[in-house]
């Protein structure tokens, strides 16, 4: 499992991005799927989820109507649209996938992570600043 982020860079709060993540190695017809991000001091939060069986979308409530998880199965590639950025939306972000990997939230969090054993990919810095 091979899994590459990219498209990040500096934005003005306000401003929009789109994430890609480039996956190999698999395909996604038996992994859930998400994103991840680290600010820094701060640790990984999920930010969006589908699980192996595909169906519904789940996002951390705070960050839902914001950004949008899509997918293109054909060509192995996941999207992330990140609009109205803001300054504490600054971080490292990643995708992930995991093996039959369905989603779900620890008690007394809001962010969604997968079961199983997760695959990280390298991350790609988003920097939201005027």
């Amino acid at each position: 499992v091979q899994l590459q982020a990219s498209g990040g860079g500096l934005v003005q709060p306000g401003g929009s991005l789109r994430l890609s993540c480039a996956a190999s190695g698999f395909t996604f017809d038996n992994y859930g799927l998400a994103w991840f991000r680290q600010a820094p001091g701060k640790e990984r939060e999920g930010i969006s989820c589908i699980g192996h069986f595909g169906g519904n979308t789940f996002y951390t409530n705070y960050l839902e109507g914001r950004f949008k998880f899509s997918r293109d199965d054909a060509k192995n590639i996941l999207f992330l649209q990140m609009n109205n950025l803001q300054p504490e939306d600054t971080a490292v972000y990643y995708c992930a996938a995991a093996e039959r990997g369905t989603c779900f939230r620890y008690n007394g969090r809001w962010d969604y992570t997968l079961t199983g054993q997760i695959s990280y990919g390298q991350g790609t810095q988003v920097t939201v600043s005027s």
